[in-house]
């Protein structure tokens, strides 16, 4: 039965649940964090925690700053390539 040809075609078995739970994330973000570290628990979750709107925020304004602090170095290093070539 091995030289049947659809037996060299099969897909091997699927992996057990125990390697498959290393692909995914933790659900216990406190981990091993320290005490003081960890956000205190409100009734619905964690207190004092920046909102998903802020993170949004913050992450957009981070690129962008990004963005005109390569502008600007790069603006620099044409003006200082002009200065020194005397033009």
């Amino acid at each position: 039965m091995d030289s049947h040809p659809m037996h060299s075609r099969m897909r091997p078995p699927a992996p057990r649940l125990d390697v498959m739970s290393r692909f995914f994330s933790n659900l216990d973000l406190d981990g091993g964090a320290p005490v003081r570290a960890r956000p205190r628990l409100g009734e619905w979750g964690p207190e004092l925690v920046a909102t998903t709107r802020r993170k949004k925020r913050l992450r957009v304004w981070a690129a962008a700053v990004f963005v005109l602090a390569a502008s600007l170095v790069g603006v620099l290093m044409y003006v200082f390539y002009r200065i020194l070539m005397g033009q």
